[in-house]
């Protein structure tokens, strides 16, 4: 008898402090229902992320099965979702699996980090629905972002817990390849048993990279840890899987901390490695904390690359992160730098809907002034006005290139290039990170020729751009932003406290 599978995912990363997501930031980016769900999935470039279509092509090449399609709502970052949105799409969810029949499995995509305006944990809450429709012996299996937050119930309520293992996330496809063979063993009969610690450790953002090529790597050497253990004495043959997961620092929830989350056979050894790991990640406690550069020493930094001998950089505006729910629309780099006279610069990607607008009224070679953030915003959309040119236009569908985004469709909306001086800034209208250097060369621009790349993203470029910069070109600037990796600056209300390194101490009793 062919397996029949639910097929349904809730992924978005919330911070608690942008504003409400609704069901237009779903629309612009996944939300699709039934037969949608495969055809995406299936295609060659499809708009979902990576771990529904890698579950499909995996179970697709392991033999015949039935999957049933419910609803994959995605979104990027953004602020808590809007509880009323979400209430339609759990009846929806609820609907769906109450009318699929014989059910053999369910696979959850999930995130983590996501938050509505009254819940902290919208992922337990739809796992707590998926098992009481599907009942307590069908095998449920969720993939989540190494940045979840883990709560009891995203533990507790499945049979299975896969994480992604990179950062920047270069492994989605593969995690839902994992996904699909760790149900079907679950479905031939396998029983297994979830552990979960959590310590007094929520890591800035810039301190979770899992690449060989960076010099400071605490996280990424828990994650090569619980691989290498999990393949050892006495863990061989007994554990599944081990994800460590780094936590969403802004989703300020009250299990915020950075989780060890094993899945085995027996009890004994899912406790013991994720003990072993925990312990391990304490260890490394001091190493979490952010060292960046100040704007002032950028701009020093951008000047200096006007001399040939010096390598071209990378900056890095980790503060306005749209991938962790920043707007992408703070001006202190663009400004500092075209203030300073930097040359041979290409900045990107600004959320300007309506000057991305204005400039495709205006036309190709038309010269105006440039009016950023003339809308307003949130208190760190700063409004600068400057003299540009419009250098090219595009209407803002694009094929991913590679990293996160690789052969991904992307739709950013109308997009304009506009030449500021020495300064070429590229202004979109969907809110995305600059992960992808296809956000440039989508406008005939040369990443290869220039001196200073600015990019709104926090580490997601480092997978897309790395064939133009090597770590020691990357500059990650302190400016100001929704996603400053520097956590005393925000007003926590819900973390557990006290917890590194935000207080001065915590303490761990193993």
């Amino acid at each position: 008898m062919r397996p029949r599978i639910a097929l349904l995912g809730f992924s978005i990363e919330c911070n608690r402090f942008a504003p409400v997501a609704t069901e237009r930031d779903f629309a612009a980016r996944t939300l699709m229902r039934g037969d949608a769900m495969l055809a995406d999935a299936r295609s060659d470039a499809p708009h979902m992320l990576g771990e529904l279509p890698g579950f499909i092509a995996d179970m697709d090449a392991d033999g015949a099965w039935e999957p049933v399609p419910i609803l994959l709502a995605m979104a990027e970052p953004n602020g808590p979702v809007e509880q009323a949105f979400f209430d339609r799409l759990m009846a929806e969810w609820e609907t769906g699996l109450r009318h699929a029949g014989r059910l053999d499995g369910v696979y959850c995509v999930l995130h983590g980090a996501g938050l509505t305006t009254a819940d902290h944990d919208p992922e337990g809450t739809l796992l707590s629905l998926v098992r009481r429709v599907a009942g307590p012996g069908t095998p449920v299996v969720a993939s989540y972002d190494l940045h979840a937050n883990v709560s009891e119930a995203n533990v507790a309520l499945v049979n299975g817990y896969i994480g992604y293992r990179t950062n920047p996330h270069l492994d989605m496809r593969e995690r839902g390849a994992e996904s699909a063979q760790l149900l079907r063993r679950l479905m031939s009969g396998t029983r297994t048993h979830l552990a979960r610690i959590r310590l007094p450790i929520v890591p800035p953002t810039v301190t979770m990279l899992t690449g060989k090529d960076a010099h400071e790597r605490p996280y990424g050497e828990l994650i090569d840890l619980g691989q290498r253990r999990m393949r050892e004495p006495p863990y061989a043959g007994r554990v599944l899987n081990v994800s460590v997961m780094g936590g969403f620092a802004y989703a300020d929830t009250p299990f915020n901390g950075l989780t060890a989350v094993v899945t085995a056979t027996d009890p004994e050894a899912a406790h013991a490695l994720a003990q072993e790991i925990a312990a391990a990640g304490w260890a490394r406690r001091d190493r979490f904390r952010a060292t960046l550069t100040s704007l002032e020493d950028a701009v020093r930094r951008a000047k200096d690359t006007e001399n040939l001998a010096v390598p071209a950089l990378i900056f890095a505006d980790v503060a306005d992160n749209p991938g962790g729910g920043g707007r992408g629309n703070t001006m202190w780099i663009l400004e500092a730098f075209h203030q300073a006279d930097v040359r041979n610069a290409l900045v990107g990607v600004i959320h300007d809907p309506p000057l991305a607008e204005e400039a495709h009224r205006q036309g190709e070679g038309a010269r105006f002034t440039a009016r950023f953030n003339r809308g307003g915003g949130d208190e760190f959309a700063k409004p600068f006005a400057v003299s540009a040119t419009v250098r090219r236009l595009h209407d803002g569908t694009m094929r991913g290139r590679r990293g996160i985004y690789a052969n991904n469709t992307l739709a950013l909306g109308p997009c304009a290039a506009l030449q500021l001086d020495g300064i070429t800034v590229v202004v979109i209208s969907n809110r995305v990170q600059c992960a992808d250097p296809v956000f440039f060369e989508a406008f005939g621009l040369d990443i290869a020729a220039a001196r200073v790349v600015v990019v709104k993203s926090r580490g997601h470029f480092r997978g897309g751009f790395d064939e133009f910069f090597q770590h020691e070109q990357v500059v990650e600037v302190d400016a100001p932003g929704l996603t400053s990796p520097v956590l005393s600056r925000f007003p926590w209300k819900n973390m557990p406290r006290p917890v590194l390194p935000i207080d001065p101490a915590a303490e761990w009793p193993p």
